[in-house]
């Protein structure tokens, strides 16, 4: 039995605004509906990520779903959210970003079957258009005032907006209009900050066809403090792994706040809501077993299985009972951003040869004197490689098992200090 899809979005909380019969339409037919991407960047991260979602609930409610990139609207860039003018790509720019963007969401739907997905390049359509038949065909069935009246527009008025930007809605009504008409899609769906610009196109299609179609909206996704969801300290979080390493990926899903956790659990994962309610009753106290939960499910379906274990093999290496074969079989990229933020010492070779015991060298790389390295040696306080370190062993030349030929690895307590030697 297919699931009712505004039912299931609506216990996720991924249920911002629709128009009314939309469950009707629904409920009487498999109905193709659409998604549109700008390829603004090479890829999609995981700001976008909530509405590939949307994407897929459709289709596995039993919908044929149709994701829309926007090879000519990705020329002009979307205002909606955005406070100045966007700067225009190139052609060249544009085509890596659509091959990108194409590439990750074939990992999400299923091109196969009844409702098989479908991806769309409104450049296939647009680039054929000229001006005067544009504005004859599409600009006369709308008045100004209409177009004034959308959010995206009235929020720039203070500060500008070019004819450019302004024309944005007429476009992306025409990109429904022409599946409504060519692929019978009748719902576009997208985050609460499209409502404007997809309701231009279920007004073109009645005024030109006299034709009903439907807008959906999901929320925009915020922080506990309000913020963007899907940036962590360094930018976004992007889907592309050259981008932002599965190591990465993995770790901000394992660090999201305790109160964002039942949200995102219902966005970003396909667990039903019995197990889903169910998991949440068993770890009510235990929050950071519902995180890995998290992000063991997202960085599989966004990255592989295999993606997922380097990244736990990885974060073992600081945060649980790594060994050093799994020191050994992390590759550097990750093994730098596991130790990001780790005290880490950098000598020449003659500098390191010089230390005369260990004793001399664990004083210089844990910055404190003699005296203390020994009273920690005496309370068994220091390893190397994960090895104890004793007394004797501190008096004498320092006997080094080099990590990737490269590294040493020292703990003081639950401190980590990485050596390496240039």
């Amino acid at each position: 039995m297919k699931k009712n899809f505004v039912a299931e979005l609506r216990w996720r909380g991924m249920l911002h605004d629709h128009i009314e019969g939309i469950e009707a339409q629904l409920n009487s037919e498999m109905t193709s509906g659409y998604i549109g991407f700008d390829p603004t960047a090479s890829s999609l991260h995981i700001g976008n990520l909530a509405t590939v979602m949307l994407l897929k609930q459709f289709q596995l409610a039993g919908h044929k779903p149709f994701a829309l990139v926007g090879g000519a609207t990705g020329m002009i860039g979307d205002p909606s959210g955005k406070s100045a003018e966007r700067n225009l790509l190139s052609e060249e720019i544009l085509q890596q970003n659509l091959a990108g963007i194409r590439k990750q969401l074939a990992k999400f739907l299923d091109f196969e079957g009844e409702n098989a997905a479908e991806i769309v390049n409104n450049y296939d359509w647009m680039r054929n258009f000229d001006f005067l038949t544009f504005l004859r065909d599409v600009g006369k069935h709308l008045t100004v005032n209409y177009m004034m009246s959308k959010d995206s527009v009235k929020k720039r008025l203070e500060t500008g907006i070019s004819f450019t930007e302004f024309s944005y809605q007429l476009l992306q009504g025409y990109d429904f209009y022409w599946l409504y008409t060519n692929k019978n899609c009748k719902i576009q769906m997208g985050g609460s900050d499209q409502w404007g610009n997809i309701t231009t196109g279920t007004e073109l299609i009645r005024r030109k066809d006299g034709g009903t179609a439907y807008a959906l909206t999901t929320p925009l996704l915020t922080k506990a403090d309000g913020s963007k969801f899907g940036k962590s300290e360094s930018g976004n979080v992007w889907l592309d792994p050259t981008m932002t390493s599965p190591y990465k990926f993995y770790q901000f899903w394992i660090n999201v706040a305790d109160s964002e956790l039942s949200k995102l659990l219902r966005v970003f994962t396909l667990i039903g809501q019995e197990e889903l309610e169910n998991l949440e009753k068993e770890h009510a106290s235990n929050p950071n077993a519902l995180k890995r939960i998290l992000a063991e499910q997202v960085t599989i379906m966004v990255h592989s299985k295999a993606d997922l274990e380097k990244a736990q093999q990885a974060s073992n290496l600081l945060f649980g009972k790594a060994t050093l074969a799994d020191f050994e079989q992390t590759d550097n990229q990750t093994l730098m951003e596991v130790f990001e933020g780790v005290p880490q010492k950098i000598f020449r070779k003659d500098e390191f040869e010089s230390f005369a015991t260990a004793n001399d060298l664990l004083a210089s790389v844990m910055e404190t004197s003699k005296g203390e390295i020994k009273r920690l040696l005496k309370n068994n306080g220091i390893s190397l490689n994960q090895e104890k370190i004793t007394v004797e062993q501190g008096d004498q030349k320092l006997e080094t098992q080099w990590l990737k030929n490269k590294y040493l690895l020292f703990r003081k307590g639950k401190e980590y200090r990485l050596v390496s030697v240039e």
